[in-house]
């Protein structure tokens, strides 16, 4: 069995996440393909994940492939998450882990109307819902949230989402069946109504804003793309990795990594781990990089497993769901973490000693994401403690 070192696992990720300087691709449709996909549950992450991986990137860039050519999507798939997709990966998705999800939030939804009072039977007030708003988009609109609520009566009613929990409270129901509806790819996040880093998504149906209709891919065939995609982004990875990640049962992924003729590897720690076929021959990198990624950046959310780029900083960098907070990458390993002051200025919070090299690098991208942001404060539910921690410090 071929064996791959942690360090071969850094240089792979130099090379194909497109963040060591030297591997920036084009452009975003590019940086997207190479990470398979986008992590877009904050708004904000996409236009800073690809900012990372595209040099001379704009805001207006990025809307122009999502809001106008439309080669990128927003679609509700794996671990009940948003990410972009490359528009042809979409039917992968729709046939399973957008089906998958879909399954469970009806059936957790129609449970939560009744619960609510909205209905006796959730599952026939859902259906009304979802065909009295399809009949409202028919006509081509793309409405937000609000006025879909105001303009579809089926949409009334409030319900209580965490009860007990900081977050929590009583909301519209109309969210969630647009949710259910979004997730089905029925009916997609079109234009922004709001500034990129918030989402204000105006909804409209699946097939006038990809002009064809949605078709996804047989179960079989749709994890097999995904995994085979996820492998030339991710490998080796373990077979713990790409359950998680697809948010699949073991069975799926076994079967997957078959379709596609995957190849066992040995890695560091006694653990195996899986890549597609010939690319087993070694891989290497000639020479320290930098790098800032944000909030729920897809590299740093790839592997479930990430003690391999993580080392000991797993605890402060992220929450205690698991989700992942700014991050700086020094030489292939995650170093510490970024924030911004008052003024928008962007701070490194290292978690460890880092060669001046590696601070003057790690500086030098903190500069040229200052440029970019331009006094534009990028704020998140998803902080780090240590990210806390230096807000602390600054004061913000």
């Amino acid at each position: 069995m071929q064996h791959i070192p942690d360090d071969e696992r850094r240089a792979r990720l130099a090379r194909r996440h497109a963040v060591a300087p030297g591997q920036r691709v084009a452009d975003p449709v590019a940086a997207t393909r190479a990470m398979t996909v986008l992590h877009s549950t904050e708004p904000a992450t996409v236009y800073l994940s690809l900012f990372a991986r595209v040099d001379g990137v704009t805001h207006d860039d990025v809307d122009r492939v999502l809001y106008a050519e439309r080669s990128l999507v927003k679609q509700l798939a794996m671990r009940r998450t948003l990410f972009v997709f490359p528009r042809d990966l979409l039917p992968a998705a729709w046939g399973i882990a957008s089906a998958r999800v879909a399954a469970q939030q009806r059936t957790r939804l129609a449970k939560d109307v009744e619960r609510a009072g909205i209905a006796e039977d959730g599952s026939i007030w859902l259906d009304a819902a979802c065909a009295a708003v399809l009949d409202r988009l028919a006509d081509g609109s793309a409405l937000g949230a609000q006025e879909l609520r105001e303009q579809v009566p089926e949409l009334q009613g409030r319900i209580d989402m965490a009860v007990g929990k900081s977050y929590g409270g009583n909301f519209p129901i109309a969210p969630r069946v647009l949710t259910q509806l979004g997730v089905e790819a029925a009916i997609v996040r079109g234009p922004n109504g709001g500034h990129w880093r918030l989402s204000r998504p105006r909804w409209t149906l699946m097939h006038h804003w990809l002009g064809e209709e949605a078709t996804p891919l047989k179960a079989d065939e749709g994890y097999a793309e995904l995994v085979a995609r996820w492998l030339a982004s991710f490998g080796p990875g373990t077979t713990a990795d790409l359950q998680w990640w697809l948010g699949a049962t073991a069975g799926a992924v076994k079967r997957a990594l078959a379709d596609v003729g995957a190849v066992q590897v040995s890695l560091d720690g006694d653990a195996v781990g899986w890549v597609l076929p010939g690319d087993t021959e070694p891989v290497d990198w000639d020479g320290p990089w930098a790098a800032l990624l944000p909030v729920l950046d897809p590299t740093v959310m790839g592997w479930k497993e990430r003690g391999f780029f993580l080392g000991p900083h797993g605890p402060a960098l992220f929450d205690t769901n698991g989700n992942a907070g700014t991050t700086a990458w020094w030489d292939g390993r995650v170093v510490g973490c970024w924030v911004q002051d008052a003024e928008g200025v962007v701070r490194l919070e290292l978690l460890e000693e880092v060669p001046a090299a590696g601070r003057d690098a790690l500086e030098a991208e903190a500069s040229r994401l200052t440029t970019w942001l331009a006094g534009t404060r990028v704020s998140t539910v998803y902080p780090s403690p240590a990210m806390k921690a230096a807000a602390a410090r600054l004061g913000v």
